[in-house]
């Protein structure tokens, strides 16, 4: 079978777990004997083609206003400029058409198609092939990918939203199939009337976790060190995260690692003032990171798709405070490897805070299952034969083309 793989980005190029899950994928399925090609978007102009660790890529220069995957904010007009072309833009389309005239792939696993928009769908039905669209984001459902406004996740799309989106949901009934990366972010769209009609899965992302820090159990009195990495954004509830911890009484740090959007940044620092107990420590290798902490916080206010870094937390022995929303709650069970927390009820944050740095019983409980409860999460073989089962049913028994 040979396969061709379309996402908004791939390596070197990373803008989240998306592209760190597709290259496993891709060349997990390549080891399997597969032929395996890869389109996605680089800056500057044209299409070229390379190598990347012995796979196949070819590159597309974004046709559209600017290249979405920086640290500048662009204007409010420019933003919505952009998004109006991406509603369906012929001119990404006419990439996907070259690549399939030149490769002649058998199967399309659609992943991001932030930049590319659904005229990438359009092409490849033209040509009579059989295409699996995986949900990593709510892309497909809002144009800035969260469904998040106002603070809160929105359960509607809106008038906006549902413009820009009507043609998508029509369109996404004529796949082959659909994957989620969690039971959430699949139930989200079948909510919205998405996907209906069509083979539906669910598989779970898988990582390659080594122990960069081994299991440390807890003693009476000991300072707790908090961590947080990923992107500085509001979505991320980043916010929350500094709040709680300055009020909840704790003796110890809070290491906050990752970079956002020049403004985010400033406006952390700002709410973080002058707590010497709060260190911005900027992009760091969560191999480097993990050791460092005791305790992990993912404290996201959006519906998280699946929410990875909970994962790594998990798999270096860290209980994990979570919020309680989107795929995060597959992964940390309350009480079992960590805390679930409600952003709807700000102190349920500071609380859990606090339980884990006095109560040690409860800490060293959490830390010891962590890693355990993960195993699914940290099994690449069974992510990829998952997606090769897809791929099969979907290429055996495709009636739609």
């Amino acid at each position: 079978m040979k396969i061709l793989y379309i996402n908004a980005l791939y390596s070197p190029y990373i803008a989240g777990g998306a592209e760190i899950s597709l290259k496993l994928i891709v060349e997990g399925m390549q080891a399997k004997g597969h032929e395996v090609v890869v389109l996605s978007m680089a800056p500057g102009e044209g299409l070229r083609k390379e190598q990347v660790d012995e796979v196949q890529v070819y590159r597309a220069g974004l046709k559209n206003r600017y290249w979405p995957f920086s640290n500048e904010r662009p204007g409010k007009f420019s933003r919505l400029a952009w998004h109006l072309r991406d509603w369906y833009n012929p001119a990404m389309g006419a990439y996907v058409k070259e690549v399939i005239r030149l490769e002649q792939p058998s199967a399309v696993s659609c992943h991001n198609l932030v930049g590319w928009s659904i005229a990438a769908w359009d092409a490849i039905r033209e040509a009579g092939i059989p295409v699996v669209q995986v949900l990593h984001d709510m892309y497909l459902l809002s144009p800035d990918s969260t469904m998040f406004k106002n603070g809160k996740p929105r359960n509607s799309q809106g008038l906006i939203n549902w413009l820009l989106r009507y043609r998508h949901r029509q369109q996404s009934a004529k796949l082959g199939a659909v994957v989620g990366i969690s039971h959430s972010i699949l139930q989200r769209f079948v909510a919205h009337g998405y996907f209906q009609g069509i083979r539906q899965y669910v598989i779970h992302n898988a990582r390659r976790i080594p122990e960069a820090r081994a299991l440390r159990l807890r003693a009476e009195g000991q300072p707790l060190a908090v961590g947080y990495i990923g992107t500085l954004s509001g979505v991320k509830g980043v916010e929350w995260l500094i709040e709680q911890f300055k009020g909840s009484g704790i003796d110890g740090q809070l290491h906050i690692a990752g970079r956002g959007k020049s403004e985010d940044e400033q406006h952390f620092r700002e709410l973080a003032g002058d707590d010497r107990r709060i260190v911005f420590r900027g992009y760091v290798d969560p191999a480097q990171f993990y050791p460092d902490i005791d305790v992990l916080v993912v404290p996201s206010l959006w519906e998280e798709p699946l929410g990875m870094v909970a994962v790594e937390g998990l798999a270096n022995h860290l209980p994990v405070i979570a919020s309680n929303r989107g795929g995060l709650r597959e992964s940390v069970e309350d009480g079992r490897n960590g805390i679930l927390c409600d952003p709807d009820v700000p102190e349920s944050l500071g609380g859990a805070l606090f339980a884990l740095w006095r109560d040690v019983a409860l800490y060293n409980r959490l830390a010891s299952e962590a890693r355990p409860s993960v195993s699914e999460y940290l099994d690449i073989t069974r992510m990829v034969n998952e997606y090769e089962q897809v791929l099969q049913t979907i290429t055996a028994n495709d009636t739609t083309y």
